[in-house]
């Protein structure tokens, strides 16, 4: 027991678990019932699960997506995309563009989909190429499609914010008759399961890890370190295509001005968050996608004790930089040491350091 608690601590969910467990006993403390689950009728006459429980899940749906795809290229590249937001807006219109020139049904809406995907792909491909041929960092890289992504999207649907009314889209956006659980929580769910089975039965995870750690001894052994970060920036293109179209389905308009906007600094304070080193090679896609759902539980609970939604996001700078600090590497030494005087085992702290 001992071993699996010494394995634990220095597991990189700790944090994150740990972080996700202080808000959740504030929260009771400060409102027993704050997580309850009620079942529901919505305006559709369809039965449904709401409260803060479900409101965070479904809220953070699109964050925990972009993060996995953000986990992958900060552990291959050793920096971050600040593009996410401004490629889901171009994914976005493209989705409503197909949608708009097509009676909708569910093939069009697929259709539209992968139009959409096959654009954040290509844009993706553009930064990677960026970053893997050309050797710029990651967030200089993709500060041009920051900068001119939201204009691409805005003159991809000629200067206009159109809209698209359908009952199939609203299915995707909200619930499907039937389930009351809302769409975008079992798109995760679906998305995760995929990533995951895939890093499972290839080398994905690996050949990641170490062009992240070391891409010179990486390219000696063989592996193609441009190959491996171009296709996590691709990936990630997957990922924001995925996002930026549940976006567009919530609302049922493309918005190029607000749509997922800021996503990209909360993606990466998500991978922060989750124990991931924002320098590249080991990673938690597990962490990242519990830091997105912090992140999201953090801003609800604010909502809740009335904070005003301009004040929102200084509140949350804070207890972000505090959960930041204590996931450094020099507390987490700290907090080892700490714990080896504790147990009477300084000797033993050391050799495992």
């Amino acid at each position: 027991m001992d071993n699996g608690l010494k394995k634990f601590s220095r597991s990189q969910l700790v944090v994150p678990l740990f972080s996700l467990f202080l808000l959740i006993v504030f929260n009771l403390i400060r409102d027993v019932g704050f997580f309850s689950v009620i079942v529901t009728t919505n305006n559709e006459g369809n039965t449904v699960l709401s409260g803060n429980l479900i409101s965070i899940l479904n809220g953070a749906s699109e964050l925990a997506i972009i993060a996995i795809g953000m986990t992958l290229v900060t552990a291959s590249s050793g920096g971050q995309d600040i593009s996410v937001g401004a490629a889901a807006a171009i994914a976005g219109s493209v989705f409503v563009r197909v949608l708009r020139e097509n009676q909708i049904t569910m093939p069009i809406i697929l259709a539209a989909f992968l139009a959409g995907c096959v654009v954040a792909i290509i844009f993706g491909s553009f930064n990677g190429t960026l970053v893997a041929a050309f050797k710029i960092q990651p967030m200089i890289a993709t500060l041009i499609l920051f900068t001119a992504g939201r204009p691409i999207a805005y003159w991809i649907n000629g200067g206009a914010t159109p809209t698209v009314s359908s009952s199939l889209l609203n299915y995707i956006g909200s619930f499907i008759p039937g389930i009351p659980i809302p769409t975008p929580i079992i798109i995760v769910i679906i998305f995760g399961v995929l990533v995951s089975l895939v890093l499972r039965f290839t080398n994905l995870r690996l050949y990641t890890q170490a062009v992240g750690i070391n891409e010179r001894s990486a390219r000696l052994t063989g592996i193609n370190a441009a190959g491996i970060k171009l296709l996590s920036f691709m990936i990630l293109g997957v990922c924001v295509a995925i996002s930026g179209s549940i976006g567009v389905s919530r609302i049922g308009l493309i918005n190029h001005e607000t749509l997922l906007l800021d996503i990209e600094m909360d993606a990466i304070l998500a991978v922060a968050i989750g124990g991931n080193s924002l320098g590249g090679g080991k990673f938690s896609l597990t962490g990242s996608v519990i830091g997105a759902y912090i992140i999201q539980a953090l801003t609800i609970t604010l909502y809740a004790m009335k904070v005003s939604s301009t004040a929102v996001k200084a509140y949350k700078a804070i207890v972000i930089i505090a959960i930041v600090i204590i996931s450094s590497p020099i507390v987490k030494e700290y907090a080892l040491r700490l714990r080896g005087r504790l147990l009477g085992k300084p000797k033993e702290v050391t050799e495992n350091q």
